[in-house]
Parts: structure tokens; C-alpha cells; sequence
């Protein structure tokens, strides 16, 4: 059975997408089948991979509010062995919508759970809220993934996100773990970059990913071409990180794991 990580921050800007795109990417690309849940309703991660969201027909808001099979909103993408379930504006009003729906917190694992096995991961990028989405998200998650950037107030409002995995791990998902927490957007110019790192590991210790992601101008270009960074260009510093970090995800080294 594959595994399903929610990659959840509710401040925007912390390289979320970037992190949910690039991380598929690579798990992709070193052989595992991947299956990349776009629920944001900006749809940065359906763009990002060089899918038209207004062309998006059926998407993953008509599997949460629906009830459409996942499999039947499914698309390909030009990385071998990575789908996507996209996004578009309907997404927008689906916070307001499953309020009135029974199990409204459960729509998404139900959907997800029908279609697990087929897939090694799930990486699902979250909306930039605490809504019910992202609780749709941390009920369907067997772990998060949570993407700090290296910027003044970056460890605020972590607290809250926290305890709302908290509270949801006592109420809805009591398997629910911090797959780990992502350094983003360093510059290691900066003595405050160097500050937040050190804050960031005190607080969070060994759920620190040892990888950490640069500011990167590839990384800040490759959406607008639609395309992850392993293609548009893989020998950037941003496509060494996020490779790197997909090998400490896994558990492997580079020797192991020559796809990555």
C-alpha cells in the first residue's frame, strides 16, 4: 500500500507547490509510481506541471463534492511514471460546500483509499489555510510535510498548524505523523537565513530535513514554462536540492538510487 503525504503550510509563500511538484518529481523520476493532488484552488501545481486549469473539465472537486471516482480525473504528465489530479477554480467554492456534507472531514480519504495501492506515494499540495480542506488533507494523510521559508516570522504561525495536526491526530487521524519539516527559500548571505535555520532545528530537532532548498532563480522560472525543475534545468542548484532531498526522503543514498 502506498503512502500519502500532505505538504501543509497555511502561510503562503513558503515554496509549498514548488516543494509538492519538485519532491513528485523525483520520486517519480527513481521509479516510484506517483500521484500528485492538486487542492488549491490557485491550481499552481496543475500549472506548474504544464496542464491549462482552464481547460480542466473534471477535476478534484468533483471527487470531494461529486463524489466522481479519482481515477476518472487522472492525467499524465510529461514525467514518466507521475499522474496528477488537477485543480481549477471550481476548487474555490468547495471550503463553503462541504459544510453540509456528511463526513465532509472524510471526502478526500475515501476517495484517495480507493486508489492507494496503486500508487507508492500521494503527495498532496495543500491549500494555504487551515479550511476544511486541509483538514480533508490531514485526515487523509499518513504524514505531513511542512515547507518553512528562511524569512523573518517564518517559525510564526507554525504553532497553530501544529496543533491543529494535533488535534486532528486525538479526533480524526490518530496515525498522523510530521513526515518532516523543509528549510526554503535560503540565502545564506543573510545572517537571518543562518538565524532561522538554527531556531528552526532547536525547535523542530531531528524532523529538520538535513536539505536545505535555496533561493534559486530556475526554481522561481520553471512554472511559468510548465515544467518541474528536473526539466527545465536539471543541472540548476534547485534540481541538485530537490533531488537531494528526495534521496533523504527515501532513505538512500545516490549510489542506491541512481534514477534520482
Amino acid at each position: 500500500m502506498g503512502k500519502i503525504i500532505g505538504i501543509c503550510n497555511q502561510k503562503g509563500g513558503t515554496g509549498k507547490t514548488t516543494s509538492a511538484i519538485n519532491l513528485a518529481t523525483y520520486l517519480a523520476l527513481a521509479g516510484n509510481k506517483v500521484l500528485l493532488i492538486d487542492l488549491d484552488p490557485q491550481a499552481n501545481a496543475t500549472s506548474g506541471l504544464g496542464i491549462n486549469r482552464h481547460n480542466i473539465k473534471q477535476g478534484i472537486y468533483h471527487v470531494l463534492i461529486e463524489g466522481l471516482d479519482l481515477r476518472e480525473v487522472l492525467l499524465d504528465t510529461a514525467i514518466n511514471n507521475l499522474w496528477v489530479a488537477p485543480s481549477n477554480l471550481d476548487l474555490t467554492g468547495a471550503e463553503v460546500e462541504l459544510v453540509g456534507i456528511l463526513g465532509r472531514e472524510h471526502r478526500l480519504k475515501k476517495a484517495l483509499l480507493k486508489e492507494k495501492d496503486n500508487f507508492d506515494f500521494m503527495i498532496i499540495d495543500s491549500p494555504p489555510s487551515l479550511g476544511l480542506l486541509t483538514i480533508n488533507v490531514l485526515c487523509a494523510a499518513d504524514s505531513v510535510l511542512i515547507p518553512v521559508q528562511c524569512e523573518y516570522y517564518a517559525l510564526e504561525g507554525l504553532t497553530q498548524l501544529v496543533n491543529t495536526i494535533n488535534l486532528v491526530k486525538e479526533n480524526l487521524n490518530p496515525n498522523l505523523a510530521i513526515e518532516g519539516v523543509l528549510l526554503t527559500m535560503a540565502d545564506y548571505r543573510t545572517n537571518l537565513t543562518k538565524e532561522v535555520i538554527e531556531e528552526a532545528r532547536n525547535y523542530f530537532k531531528e524532523k529538520i530535513y538535513d536539505t536545505v532548498i535555496p533561493r534559486n532563480i530556475r526554481l522561481t522560472e520553471s512554472p511559468s514554462f510548465g515544467q518541474p525543475i528536473a526539466l527545465y534545468d536539471k543541472d540548476s542548484i534547485g534540481a541538485q536540492k530537490y533531488a537531494e532531498l528526495t534521496r533523504e526522503f527515501l532513505g538512500l543514498s545516490a549510489a542506491n538510487k541512481p534514477g534520482v
